[in-house]
């Protein structure tokens, strides 16, 4: 291992913790550069022993469109939960469902989970023993199949494509 994968064992993780830190205190004075940039690149240092995998980005450009696809479809959701919400509540119809998995990569089926409870109106709650089904929540569900087969094309597909194993 080379010198500079030991300072940085997870350069995009660095990246990703400098831009956020930038971000919440909404500034670029230099203390809030160097203070940030030191950070992001101890927090990964610090826990890189805890990390079983390292992480590759396969399909750069297809984690963009996943991301705004996501972000769009929390959008809608939102709007869409809003107005069962304020609705009559006899029309919901909530229920439990399980996904069989295609991913296997642990930060693949992590990262599928949190955009599942992102949202709104669906939560991930547990993943099965041999991480090969997922259990979802969901506030109003119509039609089991088809919420299964829009959540595994809209999400899984691209993550899939994104997140593979070193």
């Amino acid at each position: 291992m080379n010198l500079l994968n030991k300072i940085f064992p997870h350069p995009i993780l660095t990246f990703v913790l400098w831009g956020i830190w930038l971000l919440l205190n909404n500034t670029v004075a230099a203390g809030h550069v160097v203070l940030g940039l030191v950070l992001a690149i101890l927090i990964p240092w610090l826990t890189s022993g805890f990390w079983p995998e390292k992480v590759r980005i396969r399909a750069p450009f297809t984690l963009l469109k996943f991301l705004g696809i996501v972000l769009w479809d929390i959008l809608v959701a939102n709007m869409a939960v809003a107005k069962l919400i304020l609705g009559h509540n006899k029309e919901l119809r909530p229920g439990f469902f399980y996904i069989d998995l295609d991913i296997q990569t642990p930060l693949g089926i992590s990262f599928l989970a949190n955009t599942i409870s992102l949202t709104p109106g669906t939560v991930s709650c547990d993943l099965i023993e041999d991480r090969k089904r997922l259990l979802v929540h969901a506030l109003h569900i119509e039609d089991i199949p088809a919420t299964v087969k829009e959540i595994k094309e809209r999400y899984e597909t691209p993550l899939k494509e994104v997140f593979t194993e070193c």
